[in-house]
């Protein structure tokens, strides 16, 4: 077979794979446009993804991986470098288009660098390469790291009370280390560092539980996907609304930060095949639904928020296909 007929053939296997992706998606759009089932539901399908069938499966799949393969520390630490690159450049972006505020440059950098793991990319890979292990590390990553540096920046940069006293930094730093540790108490990253505990332990786990585990988790990539459909298509876009910072962080998040990824893993730190692959994919992924809770939380920006997490969803579902296409061919 010639080059370019392999490359077709595992572009059609790449698209193929994506057909649930598109089928759980779209089924949530469409029945919540037709108001079969209500799109307010999807808080419920969400909740039961994040908080029981995601850990779940990451238990199940992190306790049975191999920790020497899944921990690349050269892939890692150059996603972590294309992320630090990515933040600096759109923390300046900010400062340029007079976003004075941190609170502001804040949440636009956790927009454009933070990716949708749990509702994303997980069952995403699921679907497609039949685990969602890679994505791991860079949850762990964006939780100990990234996300700690936002609240970091939101807590210290809110506005003082009226006749607040001397221990104002003193209470706003106990507010970071609960806001951490309520973070670090999530079941997505409980799951994932009992089933790391336990794998480095080498305790045994009985069958029948993990078993019941993969029962459960093999569940979180459809309805996961599905909650996400029925939140949009009760929503709705208004595209015609978009203004040009949207749009530029959008294209950042979904275009710009992957190649970025690209380039940074690939030519700086030479990681290629799976890994390659894998980590440029993550980069893609739309930006999490937390960019709006944090936004909410600390009243900055809530409506710029609420438009990024739809439409780079929807842009990041559209532009799927022609990463997929690529990984088969970085795969070989």
């Amino acid at each position: 077979m010639t080059r370019a007929g392999a490359e077709r053939v595992g572009t059609a296997a790449a698209l193929d794979k994506l057909i649930p992706v598109v089928l759980a998606f779209g089924g949530g759009v469409l029945l919540a446009r037709r108001k079969v089932v209500p799109a307010d539901t999807s808080k419920a399908f969400a909740d039961y993804a994040f908080l029981f069938a995601v850990p779940c499966y990451l238990f199940g799949s992190i306790y049975a991986s191999d920790l020497g393969a899944l921990f690349r520390w050269r892939a890692i630490l150059g996603y972590a470098t294309a992320a630090a690159v990515a933040v600096l450049a759109v923390g300046l972006a900010a400062r340029l288009l007079g976003r004075r505020g941190p609170r502001a440059a804040a949440l636009r950098i956790m927009a454009s660098v933070q990716v949708n793991t749990a509702y994303f990319a997980v069952p995403v890979f699921i679907t497609v390469f039949g685990t969602a292990a890679p994505v791991f590390p860079v949850l762990l990553f964006q939780v100990c790291v990234l996300s700690m540096v936002v609240i970091t920046v939101m807590e210290l940069g809110r506005p003082p009370h009226p006749g607040a006293g001397p221990g104002t930094a003193v209470r706003g730093l106990r507010a970071v280390v609960r806001a951490v540790g309520a973070s670090l108490a999530t079941p997505l990253v409980l799951a994932c560092n009992a089933g790391l505990l336990l794998n480095l332990l080498t305790v045994p786990v009985p069958g029948a539980v993990l078993d019941g585990l993969a029962f459960v988790g093999d569940s979180a990539s459809p309805v996961a996907l599905f909650a996400l459909g029925l939140h949009l298509g009760g929503l709705g876009l208004n595209l015609r609304g978009t203004t040009w910072e949207e749009a530029g962080i959008i294209a950042f998040k979904c275009l710009a930060f992957p190649l970025l990824t690209w380039a940074v893993c690939g030519v700086l730190f030479g990681v290629t095949g799976d890994w390659l692959a894998y980590l440029v994919l993550i980069a893609a992924m739309p930006t999490p639904q937390n960019l709006f809770v944090f936004a909410q939380r600390y009243d900055v920006d809530v409506d710029l928020s609420a438009a990024l997490v739809i439409k780079s969803s929807v842009a990041a579902l559209l532009l799927l296909p022609l990463w997929l296409h690529w990984a088969s061919l970085v795969r070989g």
